[in-house]
C-alpha cells in the first residue's frame, strides 16, 4: 500500500514536471514564432520608397498630389505589382497590376494615379480632387512580386483663400499677404497724392486756363473716387469677382495719370523736352507692367507674380515723385520768369486783340 501510494505520487510529479516543461517549451516556441512573424520572410525584400512627410493643400488647388515614388524595382513589369494606398488605415485605393483592376473607396472616387503609365517606372503617386482630399494620416504601399515597401503622410489644410464662390464667407482666406494689400493700397494712394501735389504746385506758379484746370481736376478726381472704390472691394479677404474687380478698379484707371502728366508737363513747357518725354515714357512704362501683374494675378489662386503688379505700381509712382520734383525745381528757377514761349505768346495775344478791335 505503502509503495503504490509512492508510485502515484512520483508518477503525479513527473507529469507535473512534464507539463511544466512542454509549457515553457510552447511558451518559448510562440515568442519565437511571434519574432519570426513580425520579421520579412528571408524570400522577400523591401522597396525603397519615398515622397513627403507632410503635404498641405488649400482651397485655391484644384487637386491634391500625394507624392509617393519607388526607386529600387527590379522588374519593372505592372502585371507584378500592386499600389494600396490607405486612409488613416483604411484601404481607399488599390490597384492590382495583374488584372488592371482598381479597387476605389466612393468617398474617394477622383482618386487616380498620378501618371499610370510611369508606374513601371516607380511613381505610384496619387491624385485626388480637392473637395474630397480630406486631411488626415495616408500611407502608400507599393508591391512588387515578393518585395513590398510603404511610407505614410499626413495631409494638412493651409489657411490660404477658397476659389470655389460656394464656400462659406467665414471660411475664406485672403487672396493676396496683408503687406501686399497693404503695398498695392498705398501705392495707389501715393500716387493719388503726389498727382493732387504736382497739380498744385503748377497751378500756384504759372497760369491755368480755368477750362483746362478744371479739366484735369475732374480726371484726377475720377481716378480717385474709381481707385477708392477698389481698395475697398479688393482688401477684404476671399477670392471672389469682388476682389478681383476691385483690383482692376485699382490698375486699370491708373491709365488717366499718362495723359494727365502730359497735360501738366504741357502747362509748364511750349514745348516738351526730353526729360519730361522721359518721364512720361516712364509712367506709361509702369502702367503696362501694372497690367501685366493684374493679369497674371487675377486668373491664379494663389496670384502668381505679385512682384510685377506692385513693380508696375511703384514705378508709376516713382514717376509721378520725379514729376514733382522737376516740375517744382524748374518752377522755381521760372518763378520770376515767364515760361518758355510766354514772352512771344503776349505781344501775339496783344497783336490779336488790337486787330479784332480794328
Amino acid at each position: 500500500m505503502i509503495e503504490s501510494s509512492f508510485l502515484i505520487k512520483s508518477w503525479h510529479r513527473a507529469w507535473v514536471f512534464h507539463e511544466a516543461v512542454v509549457s515553457q517549451c510552447c511558451c518559448f516556441r510562440a515568442v519565437q514564432c511571434g519574432r519570426e512573424l513580425g520579421k520579412p520572410s528571408s524570400g522577400s525584400a523591401q522597396l525603397s520608397l519615398y515622397g513627403t512627410s507632410v503635404v498641405e493643400k488649400n482651397d485655391c488647388n484644384k487637386t491634391v498630389v500625394l507624392p509617393c515614388y519607388v526607386t529600387d524595382l527590379k522588374q519593372n513589369n505592372e502585371n507584378v505589382m500592386s499600389v494600396t494606398w490607405k486612409r488613416q488605415g483604411v484601404t481607399i485605393f488599390f490597384y492590382h497590376g495583374g488584372n488592371k483592376n482598381f479597387n476605389i473607396d466612393p468617398s474617394f472616387s477622383s482618386a487616380r494615379f498620378l501618371s499610370k503609365a510611369e508606374l513601371i517606372k516607380g511613381v505610384a503617386s496619387l491624385v485626388i480632387d480637392s473637395a474630397q482630399a480630406t486631411v488626415g494620416n495616408y500611407s502608400c504601399k507599393v508591391t512588387e512580386s515578393n518585395s513590398e515597401g510603404e511610407i505614410k503622410m499626413e495631409l494638412k489644410s493651409s489657411s490660404v483663400v477658397s476659389c470655389d464662390d460656394g464656400t462659406p464667407e467665414e471660411k475664406r482666406g485672403s487672396w493676396f499677404l496683408l503687406m501686399e494689400r497693404v503695398g498695392i493700397v498705398s501705392l495707389m494712394c501715393l500716387l493719388v497724392i503726389l498727382c493732387v501735389a504736382q497739380l498744385c504746385v503748377i497751378g500756384l506758379k504759372y497760369e491755368i486756363e480755368s477750362q483746362r484746370l478744371v479739366y484735369m481736376i475732374v480726371a484726377l478726381v475720377i481716378f480717385a473716387v474709381v481707385a477708392g472704390v477698389g481698395a475697398a472691394l479688393f482688401f477684404p479677404d476671399g477670392y471672389t469677382v469682388r476682389n478681383q474687380a476691385g483690383l482692376g478698379l485699382i490698375v486699370i484707371p491708373a491709365v488717366i495719370l499718362v495723359p494727365l502728366q502730359y497735360f501738366m508737363f504741357g502747362i509748364v513747357f511750349d514745348s516738351l523736352l526730353r526729360a519730361t518725354l522721359a518721364l512720361i515714357g516712364l509712367k506709361l512704362l509702369g502702367f503696362i507692367i501694372a497690367v501685366v501683374g493684374f493679369a497674371l494675378c487675377v486668373s491664379a489662386c494663389p496670384p502668381l507674380h505679385v512682384s510685377v503688379l506692385i513693380a508696375g505700381l511703384a514705378i508709376m509712382a516713382f514717376a509721378s515723385l520725379c514729376s514733382l520734383v522737376y516740375v517744382f525745381f524748374m518752377g522755381s528757377r521760372m518763378k520770376d520768369h515767364p515760361r518758355p514761349g510766354k514772352a512771344v505768346e503776349e505781344p501775339l495775344n496783344e497783336l490779336q486783340s488790337y486787330v479784332m478791335r480794328i
